[in-house]
């Protein structure tokens, strides 16, 4: 029963100890657009059961399968292409570190699941 406790509470901690890394007046809105991606979550309410301890959420879950995961590093590194608006690039950078950190984090919670 610890585990999922945790397991939720490091979608919050990891987000906010990367946005301790970013400058002061950005902390908040980084903070904010990672934890806002936990809304991928919103694809478990597609599983029957909708939350089951022992299922792995990567490859099961629509946005938790490797295309997806694609898409997400693909959107953190297109946030490097100078000729995007500097806002887009924003955006596609936190949303997709966001995201990368929610599959990471989900993968491990599987990884851990075997043990």
């Amino acid at each position: 029963m610890l585990r999922p406790v945790v397991h939720l509470l490091l979608h919050f901690v990891v987000p906010a100890l990367i946005a301790r890394q970013v400058t002061a007046d950005e902390r908040r809105r980084v903070f904010a657009v990672m934890v806002g991606t936990m809304v991928i979550d919103l694809d478990h309410l597609l599983a029957d059961p909708i939350f089951d301890p022992g299922r792995c959420s990567i490859g099961f879950h629509p946005l938790h399968d490797t295309v997806a995961i694609a898409v997400y590093a693909a959107m953190a590194l297109a946030s490097l292409l100078p000729q995007l608006p500097k806002r887009a690039r924003w955006w596609l950078r936190w949303s997709g570190v966001g995201l990368l950190i929610h599959v990471a984090l989900d993968g491990l919670d599987c990884w851990m699941m075997r043990w």
